[in-house]
């Protein structure tokens, strides 16, 4: 039996953009530009009491009658960054009803930094009709594009293009599109539930002992990346070839990211298609990287974003994904419950209760499994799906769907 379920009506499609050093500038300004807007924003959240979203639009036109070089950026563009302004805001609120541990997450400014964007609506952009070139209208001009990457385009109309959005990378300008449309996905029955346990030795465990090897993508990098933050070190401050420097290394930061992120997606997607339920547990990443002998194994291990995509894959094809709590996983017993007190080292369950020998993570992951069931049966009718991150959708920076480019070495921008 297939079934399939509707859902996420958003999908992300990039592709690089190509043009000359004096168009890349003048998206630089477009950038710098909206980035002005969104602090001009928030700053003005600050100073008037009782602010909403709406005052933050209307305090757009204010900025642009005030500031002419404002006034190109696209009116729907200025009204995007204060989106972004009010999303931070928003966010704070949030945090303060819900009593979240620790920072609430109090609304910064943003500064100069290597990546940065800018976003369009239905404004102020042309797609041609090859879906090969994209022509930016407003008052910075900043003229025609070649894009790299496009073919899945010609699938969607122009009228399914919600949003533009240009992202500022290490490696060169890309640009984004945000197109309307129900998605399909189908899952067939495997009757097979897992619960997994994230490591460090391997990235993770399943019940059924099967285990994934953690690759480490930032320790494979490390090399390349100390010799790189040498070169930056060597070089004047200020100077064209500590510029040059600098986007070399940003280039190697976002290589070992771009792996990592296709990596957990790759891994998640395969992990929901194959299972009928998955439980995981529910870690606190934050507070687990105060310890400073294992923070840089944990980060690399990315832990958070897996967790993200595996729900997010657990949304889309309707697979239950359960997060339960950690606690004493490592320590009870799979067989009989009893606890068996285990230091980290420690990598094999032996119980001396009832003689049960095990691999520590396959312990940890069947415990996982029967609390996630536990937790599955305990739900009414109708609600058999938890993801802890129901509100959480992949549009902005989730499941970009990069078209397949030209088989061509691209230059570093």
């Amino acid at each position: 039996m297939i079934y399939s379920i509707d859902l996420i009506p958003m999908l992300v499609f990039e592709a690089k953009l190509r043009g000359t050093d004096k168009q890349y500038a003048i998206l630089d300004e477009m950038i710098r530009t909206a980035r002005f807007v969104r602090n001009s924003c928030l700053r003005y959240w600050m100073d008037n009491k009782g602010v909403n979203k709406y005052d933050l639009n209307k305090y757009c036109r204010v900025l642009r009658e005030q500031f002419e070089w404002c006034n190109k950026l696209s009116a729907q563009a200025c009204q995007a960054s204060a989106e972004r302004a009010w999303s931070a805001i928003a966010r704070f609120f949030d945090n303060c009803k819900k009593q979240v541990p620790g920072k609430k997450g109090f609304p910064r400014f943003k500064k100069h930094q290597t990546h940065g964007s800018v976003e369009y609506k239905v404004d102020g952009w042309l797609l041609s009709d090859d879906r090969l070139t994209i022509t930016f209208r407003d008052g910075f001009k900043a003229g025609t594009f070649k894009m790299w990457g496009t073919r899945d385009l010609h699938f969607y109309q122009k009228e399914q293009i919600k949003r533009v959005r240009v992202v500022r990378r290490a490696d060169g300008y890309y640009v984004q599109f945000s197109i309307d449309v129900e998605r399909t996905e189908t899952h067939e029955p495997t009757n097979r539930m897992l619960g997994i346990d994230v490591g460090l030795n391997h990235f993770y465990t399943d019940s059924d002992g099967n285990k994934v090897e953690n690759p480490r993508f930032l320790r494979k990098a490390e090399k390349a990346l100390k010799r790189a933050q040498k070169r930056v070190s060597r070089k004047n401050k200020g100077s064209k070839n500590r510029k040059k420097a600098i986007g070399r290394l940003g280039r190697v930061h976002l290589k070992v990211q771009r792996r990592r992120k296709d990596f957990a997606i790759k891994t998640a997607r395969a992990l929901v298609q194959s299972s009928d339920l998955v439980a995981i547990e529910d870690l606190k990443v934050r507070n687990m990287v105060k310890n400073h002998h294992l923070a840089k194994s944990i980060s690399d291990a990315s832990w958070t974003l897996f967790r993200d995509w595996l729900e997010y894959f657990g949304k889309l094809f309707d697979v239950p994904v359960i997060a339960v709590a950690p606690h004493y996983t490592s320590q009870n017993c799979s067989n009989c419950g009893y606890e068996v007190k285990k230091t980290l080292s420690t990598r094999t369950h032996k119980c001396p209760h009832c003689g049960y020998i095990d691999d520590r993570d396959t312990n940890a992951a069947i415990n996982i499994l029967k609390v996630g069931l536990q937790g599955l049966a305990q739900l009414p009718s109708g609600r058999r799906k938890v993801t802890p991150g129901d509100d959480l959708t992949r549009c902005s920076d989730g499941e970009t769907q990069t078209s397949k480019v030209a088989r061509r070495t691209r230059k570093p921008r």
